[in-house]
């Protein structure tokens, strides 16, 4: 009965999933496939930075899964458009809030390179309101040829704050204790539950690269609005204004609304031209160019999100850097002839040790044969820093939030806490004195502390090592920079934990250099080692292999045809996803 009951869920899902999971996935191909229109003649690209970003684009097959704004994508289509005649100009909607100054320095790069090329870029704002890094906005806007705030709209570009709670004394009213340990004092993620204020160190780590952060963004900001940058500073900070305000004072050009902004980008382009969205150009323009075609490879490999062990999974939410399928990528491009170098695309802030050891051990195999450049987006910290300390090279942004070299772990004691309500928590515990030491009922045993410590200890030890071994830096020198503390990109280089200062395609050239291919043409590729869709679909409903094959043979029972055909065809494709695979190859850099 029991296994009767079994084989009827599973034909139950399989129904489900053929009839109403395959459907949608059918349709959404066909929608995503469908042949995008030609570029017109004379095209202003749109770029809306309103929406969600990520710094990449999203490794998932399912298309309906792919949502959001990946700057990657933007600054590889903007690369693009520099050299495409079709392309007149650039028309950049503003978010309100303040952006990831990392995403910020990356963009403001591609906008200026595409404004070398010739082609403007006129720059629209509804408002700029104090909020994280709005001077990272700022920036940005500072960066186009022309920068227009709607009528009224607030400037309140007058630095940058932020906040942080702080649970011990909530804590310690209810009972919990907050059992971790740090390494080392500057490894503040976790002093919300230990402290009920900044202690001096933190309060010094995140001062020191807030500032960097705000200097950075204005000393661009002035640059590209040709004032000294202690000018601009004072006249920001003397804010906030409107934006009339704020053209008197020779802080933006133009007080139009969204049209007239449009409008002025639309006269760039010249008669008749047409606005074309960033998203629909990517579309139009993913062939690779017939140049290309036999020149050198440079391979791509993205990590972006928190640093997992498994497998690329099928996701909704936010995007994980799983080890099993970066380093198979790795692995994919170092064996791979045709590609001469790697630039490795990390932002991430950190993750599992284990996993992190992981995709860093690919990192070297990798690089014992062929160059292997980091290119660090928002973050590379913590986890992000270790699996990239030994590359060839590290490229950073100069606001890219880096280091964070130290390790923390521990548990919430809640058993005094419950207690106080009626809940008792008890523990059953075979073996060792250690096995019952996760158990949330109670505070670690000093014997369970020490052992706990000394494993926390070890790992920061081993990253200790990693790094001085990758810089080629004393273990002692990497303690003193250590410690747990993050630094921006910047203050990274100074430290020599970082090579160079820029973005992508800065280490896009650096990695040609160090493959002897200057001043060539290569062609990027990007590789994922990725789940087939029909494996995708599976993983999204929660469906298992058994009901897969249950789901098979009820399209045979039927005896449909284009049923039969559709589960063999996405049998082929499970079996030809396997391996390595390439989700994008762009043109000519």
């Amino acid at each position: 009965m029991r296994q009767f009951l079994l084989t009827m869920a599973g034909v139950f899902a399989g129904l489900v999933l053929f009839f109403i999971g395959v459907p949608f996935l059918i349709l959404s191909l066909i929608a995503s496939a469908a042949h995008p229109a030609a570029t017109p003649a004379k095209t202003v690209l749109a770029l809306d930075l309103r929406r969600a970003m990520t710094d990449q684009e999203p490794d998932g097959v399912l298309p309906f899964t792919n949502r959001g704004l990946a700057v990657m994508s933007v600054v590889q289509a903007l690369h693009r458009a520099e050299g495409d005649g079709r392309v007149k100009a650039l028309f950049v909607r503003l978010p309100e809030g303040g952006m990831e100054p990392g995403e910020a320095d990356e963009l403001r790069l591609a906008f200026k390179h595409f404004r070398e090329s010739g082609k403007p870029i006129i720059a629209h704002s509804q408002g700029l309101y104090s909020s994280g890094a709005i001077a990272s906005t700022y920036m940005l806007g500072a960066a186009a040829d022309q920068f227009w705030m709607q009528p009224g709209a607030p400037f309140q570009v007058t630095g940058m704050s932020m906040s942080d709670v702080f649970f011990k004394r909530f804590f310690d009213k209810y009972g919990v204790t907050a059992d971790f340990e740090q390494r080392k004092e500057f490894k503040n993620a976790v002093n919300g539950y230990l402290y009920d204020n900044y202690t001096p160190a933190h309060r010094e780590a995140e001062t020191g690269w807030m500032t960097s952060v705000y200097d950075s963004a204005t000393d661009a900001a002035a640059a590209d609005r040709k004032k000294a940058p202690a000018q601009l500073r004072a006249v920001l900070e003397a804010g906030p204004y409107d934006a009339a305000d704020a053209k008197t004072k020779g802080l933006i050009d133009h007080v139009g609304q969204v049209p007239e902004a449009e409008e002025a980008a639309i006269i760039q382009g010249g008669d008749g031209a047409k606005v074309v969205s960033v998203d629909d150009y990517i579309s139009a323009n993913k062939t690779v160019e017939a140049s290309t075609v036999g020149q050198p490879v440079v391979a791509v490999v993205n990590a972006e999100g928190a640093i997992m062990t498994g497998p690329n999974e099928a996701s909704f939410g936010a995007e994980n850097a799983n080890s099993d399928a970066i380093a198979g990528a790795l692995q994919a491009a170092a064996k791979d002839s045709a590609v001469k170098a790697i630039v490795f695309r990390v932002s991430s802030p950190g993750g599992s040790d284990t996993a992190s050891e992981q995709i860093l051990a690919a990192v070297r195999a990798a690089k014992a044969q062929k160059p292997v450049v980091v290119s660090m987006g928002t973050y590379g910290a913590s986890g992000g820093y270790w699996i990239s300390s030994q590359a060839s090279s590290i490229v950073a942004e100069p606001t890219t939030l880096t280091g964070s070299i130290g390790v923390f772990g521990g548990k919430f004691a809640l058993g005094p806490a419950l207690a106080r309500f009626g809940v008792d928590l008890h523990d059953i515990n075979v073996g060792g004195e250690y096995a019952g030491a996760d158990s949330a009922t109670q505070d670690f045993t000093p014997q369970q502390k020490a052992a706990f410590a000394a494993e926390i200890d070890r790992v920061y030890d081993g990253f200790i090592g990693r790094v001085a071994e990758g810089r080629h830096l004393s273990p002692d020198k990497v303690r003193e920079i250590a410690k747990g503390r993050v630094w921006t990109g910047v203050d990274a280089k100074k430290w020599g934990l970082v090579d160079e200062l820029g973005g992508f395609y800065q280490a896009v050239e650096r990695a040609k250099v160090l493959a002897h291919l200057e001043g060539q043409t290569v062609r990027l590729k990007t590789v994922s080692i990725r789940r087939s869709p029909f494996d995708a679909l599976a993983k999204a409903f929660g469906v298992d292999s058994t009901s897969l094959q249950t789901m098979a043979t009820a399209a045979r029972l039927f005896s449909d045809p284009r049923a039969q055909g559709l589960v063999h065809a996405m049998d082929q494709e499970r079996l030809r996803a396997q391996g390595a695979d390439v989700l994008a190859e762009t043109p000519r850099f």
